[in-house]
C-alpha cells in the first residue's frame, strides 16, 4: 500500500503532477478509540494554482479567478478527514481536488439562445383565459 492509485486526472491526459503536491497531515478531531491519540490520519492537500506549469496557461487563468475566493497566496488548499486511515484520506483529499480542478478549469457554458413563443400556443392560451372569463361571469347574478 505505498503506491498512490493515482496519476490524477483533471480533464482530457492533464493530471496533478505528483511532485507539486504539498502534503500535510495532523491528528482528526471528533470522537475516538485508544488509537485516535497518536495517529496523524488529517490530511491537507495544497496544489500552488498560481506557479504550476501542469495546466495550460487558458485553464490556468480560468481556475484563478473562479477559485479566487478559496485560494491563499495562489495555494489551493483542500482537507480529508472524514476515514479512519490516513490512506483512505489522502485518497479522498486528492480526488477532491482534481474534482476542484475540473470543475474550475471547465469552459463556461454556452449562452442561451431565447426562444419565441409560437403564435399558436399564445392564441390558445388567450382563447382558454375568454373561455374562463366567461365561465366565471355566469357564475355570478342576482338571485333576490
Amino acid at each position: 500500500m505505498d503506491v498512490m492509485s493515482g496519476p490524477y486526472i483533471i480533464r482530457g491526459s492533464v493530471s496533478l503532477p505528483e511532485a507539486e503536491l504539498m502534503w500535510r497531515f495532523s491528528r482528526s478531531s471528533g470522537p475516538g478509540g485508544q488509537h485516535v491519540n497518536t495517529s496523524d490520519s488529517q490530511v491537507e492537500l495544497r496544489f500552488d494554482l498560481a506557479k504550476t506549469e501542469a495546466l495550460p496557461p487558458v485553464w490556468k487563468d480560468r481556475a484563478l479567478q473562479r477559485l479566487a475566493g478559496r485560494l491563499v497566496d495562489g495555494v489551493l488548499s483542500v482537507r480529508a478527514s472524514e476515514h479512519r486511515s490516513q490512506w483512505r484520506n489522502r485518497e479522498a483529499a486528492a480526488v477532491r481536488l482534481a474534482a476542484l480542478l475540473a470543475e474550475a478549469t471547465a469552459p463556461p457554458p454556452k449562452a442561451r439562445r431565447p426562444t419565441k413563443i409560437p403564435r399558436g400556443i399564445n392564441e390558445r392560451r388567450l382563447r382558454e383565459k375568454k373561455r374562463r372569463s366567461e365561465t366565471k361571469r355566469g357564475r355570478g347574478g342576482d338571485w333576490s
